[in-house]
């Protein structure tokens, strides 16, 4: 799906975080990280219904954010663009980040009973 030029980078930086905003989606694109997949595979590893992963591939796919082909009976996914892996690793090292200085202070607050 082109993107539309008269959008403000920012509107479409959201339009892309809106996409990847649930959990379910998430996990998809972590689990492609490494290579491309089949959805059976994917289905496999996620645990969850066929159609639920099937509309959540179509958002991801009109998003831009996974591309699609069949390979025999099977329909492939891969990232569309490297610096996604690039992005769940960022977001990986903030969470980290975050999650270490909740940890000290806790570690402080227990330290001044």
């Amino acid at each position: 799906m082109p993107l539309p030029p008269d959008l403000p980078l920012h509107a479409l930086k959201a339009e892309l975080f809106k996409a990847l905003a649930h959990p379910v989606r998430v996990r998809v694109l972590e689990l492609l990280v490494p290579g491309e997949r089949p959805v059976s595979e994917l289905l496999a590893d996620l645990g969850i219904e066929a159609s639920h992963l099937s509309q959540h591939l179509a958002v991801l796919r009109g998003a831009g954010i996974v591309t699609a082909h069949r390979e025999g009976n099977a329909v492939r996914y891969r990232l569309e663009h490297p610096a996604l892996a690039e992005m769940l690793a960022a977001a990986r090292t903030v969470l980290s980040d975050r999650l270490a200085r909740t940890r000290e202070a806790l570690a402080d607050l227990e330290e001044q009973r």
